[in-house]
């Protein structure tokens, strides 16, 4: 069974390191220990999504060991369900085997949590992937990013700064061993019995 990772943000070097977009550069950090390129979605042959006819506002990475597919949407947050639900469809990907990366204000900046599945949150991404799945039923890895004193839509927009980033680089590393254990047991469970207690260790 091939493995969806869906890393959530907003497409456009304006958006570059904001807390929109850990999502993204989490799964550039997976990519990078992989030895794999994201490439946009003009040219699928000869990859795991060979013969896809639906949307293509996404860049994607293969994996090949185990097999799995990178995913990040380029069709803005609140739309991202629109290539998310038909890649997976193509894929013949259950609702358990797709993990989304995402950001969320609700956990301290640097703090990892894995969830086998749960609500959106607010996040407009979640609900628009939930949507278009119909379920909500795939595991989640949220990315701390601090609550605002003030305007939330503001704050996920915001980028970090030079202390931030270097701090969320670490976080970004923690995030894509993570993803890289659920890659290749697809045991959620067991990831979050694993991650939990050494990220509780390290706080």
């Amino acid at each position: 069974m091939t493995r969806l990772v869906v890393g959530l943000g907003n497409p456009g070097p304006e958006y570059e390191w904001t807390r929109h977009n850990v999502g993204f550069h989490a799964l550039d950090r997976l990519a990078l220990h992989e030895g794999t390129l994201f490439r946009h979605a003009t040219d699928l042959r000869g990859t795991l999504l060979d013969g896809y006819d639906g949307p293509r506002a996404f860049r994607y990475a293969q994996c090949f060991d185990p097999a799995a597919l990178l995913l990040k949407p380029e069709t803005f947050m609140n739309r991202c369900g629109d290539v998310v639900a038909p890649v997976a469809r193509f894929l013949a990907a259950p609702a358990e085997a797709i993990l989304v990366v995402y950001d969320d204000i609700d956990l301290q900046p640097g703090v990892l949590r894995l969830r086998p599945h749960g609500g959106t949150g607010g996040h407009n991404g979640m609900a628009s992937i939930t949507d278009r799945l119909g379920s909500d039923r795939f595991p989640r890895l949220r990315v701390g990013i601090g609550r605002p004193a003030t305007d939330a839509a503001r704050h996920v927009l915001e980028k970090f700064d030079d202390e931030q980033r270097e701090e969320l680089l670490v976080t970004l590393a923690e995030a894509s061993e993570a993803v890289l254990d659920w890659l290749l047991t697809g045991d959620i469970d067991r990831c979050m019995t694993r991650f939990h207690s050494r990220w509780t260790q390290g706080a």
